[in-house]
């Protein structure tokens, strides 16, 4: 029997046919052309923040500061592709596309287990919740959770302080400072679990290093933090 969602799936797909967000050609969000195409992230990385690093080893940003995030691993370069799917969600309510997303991060946490006994989504503030009408990080983690057969912890981790975009930032310190003490975690759900923490784009890491924060104060073993797509900056 097909689940509610899918049903409704089927019947919006039979008005409105699925388009590949790069080529647009009829049958999926992603032809197997473009699919083969998107800018994935591929080793050397950092081990800590997942940015290219030709070494391989720690990069010299990581060795400079001390984080709470335990890692971070992102698919892709936020760009070509990835970039039009991801801003097809964000911004023109295609939350249709969430699933296809959500099987990308699954695949590779297939490939690349990371410890994690629970997701949580980087959560938005209530005003913008409010103007976009969903949170596209919270899609992506309910349709991960059911891929990967993990619990996603709701509504635990809120934002209590909106600032403006982190790409409108001019450099990492004023992002740090844009979302430093913006996240509160407000219950005891975590404690003692390792949290893989769902969000769309990693800019420079410093929103996944906020929320880190918080769920570490109230008892997360560990936090890692897993994104669709990296911002590349120099």
């Amino acid at each position: 029997m097909l689940r509610s969602g899918k049903l409704v799936e089927l019947v919006v797909d039979s008005f409105f046919p699925r388009r590949c967000v790069g080529c647009g050609r009829l049958g999926g969000f992603f032809c197997p052309e473009c699919l083969g195409k998107l800018p994935r992230l591929s080793p050397a990385l950092c081990p800590n923040c997942g940015r290219p690093q030709a070494s391989g080893i720690v990069c010299p940003d990581c060795w400079q500061r001390q984080t709470e995030i335990d890692g971070i691993r992102s698919l892709f370069r936020f760009d070509e592709i990835i970039r039009k799917a991801i801003h097809q969600l964000k911004y023109r309510n295609l939350k249709a596309i969430s699933p296809c997303l959500a099987e990308l991060l699954a695949d590779y946490l297939r490939s690349n287990p990371l410890p994690g006994e629970a997701l949580i989504c980087v959560p938005l503030h209530p005003r913008r919740l409010r103007e976009r009408g969903y949170n596209q990080s919270n899609l992506l983690a309910r349709e991960l959770g059911e891929r990967i057969d993990l619990p996603v912890i709701e509504d635990c981790l809120i934002r209590v302080k909106q600032a403006q975009p982190q790409v409108r930032a001019v450099d990492v310190e004023e992002r740090r400072r844009n979302v430093a003490d913006a996240f509160v975690c407000r219950d005891e759900r975590v404690s003692g679990r390792q949290i893989i923490l769902v969000d769309d784009v990693c800019t420079s890491g410093a929103t996944l290093e906020s929320c880190a924060v918080a769920l570490k104060n109230k008892g997360a073993t560990s936090v890692w933090g897993l994104t669709l797509a990296r911002e590349i900056y120099s």
